[in-house]
């Protein structure tokens, strides 16, 4: 992709999750030409692509930087990644910033909230597959993780400390039903209630714009395809 400023492996294969047949998905970040982004008809910021067979989402910088203050689980959690297939300055620039993104507030509302929804589809729409309830199961109770861990330090740990744990946990759901979710989740909402924050009631914008406007002029000029 042209103007890709970061990318990396992210999902399951990050997680430690991974099984036999998961897929290797890669996110990534990019800058369009700033003149084309000024136009009546500007292009998608959001881009879904192959990469040699795997699953690719990439993000145009602005878009990127506003799930990321969102702290959406997916978004943000590229700028944690332990090694990247692609990082230019602005891009490891950008990592070096990641904890200016995360408050509190949003980090508690992005990753409870993120969690919910997994919960009440397991509920509510009860997919055929055991392998997906496995998948939903265990992933759901790897956001409160991770969510519980940055709300508490202020980082944001990728990998999972025992992958076998939610493994076993995702199984256990396949066959049993969300019950065990459903405790998993009340047991984090107690936890989240009683912490205290590591993180700021808000997000330091200031050198998040900086780097913005810096991205932009540096791709001013750059002639449109």
């Amino acid at each position: 992709m042209r103007n890709l400023l970061l990318e990396g492996v992210v999902g399951s294969q990050a997680y430690g999750l991974a099984t036999v047949g998961s897929d290797t998905d890669y996110a990534g970040i990019y800058a369009e030409p700033t003149t084309v982004l000024l136009g009546l008809h500007p292009p998608a910021r959001t881009s879904r692509t192959g990469r040699g067979g795997d699953d690719a989402v990439y993000h145009e910088i602005g878009k990127a930087m506003t799930l990321m203050l969102s702290c959406n689980p997916t978004a943000y959690e590229l700028l944690w990644l332990d090694t990247y297939t692609v990082a230019t300055a602005f891009g490891r620039e950008l990592v070096s910033l990641r904890g200016c993104f995360a408050s509190a507030s949003r980090v508690r509302r992005a990753y409870v909230g993120y969690a919910a929804a997994q919960l009440r589809d397991l509920e509510q729409r009860p997919h055929p597959s055991p392998q997906r309830r496995a998948k939903q199961a265990r992933h759901t109770m790897r956001l409160l993780w991770q969510g519980y861990q940055l709300y508490t330090t202020g980082y944001l740990p990728v990998r999972v400390p025992d992958p076998q744990r939610y493994l076993n946990f995702g199984q256990r759901v396949a066959v049993d039903g969300a019950t065990p979710v459903r405790a998993v989740f009340a047991e984090y909402e107690a936890a989240f209630a009683e912490a205290t924050s590591a993180l700021p009631q808000e997000p330091d914008e200031e050198p998040i714009e900086s780097l913005l406007q810096r991205i932009r002029r540096a791709h001013l000029e750059e002639e449109t395809l």
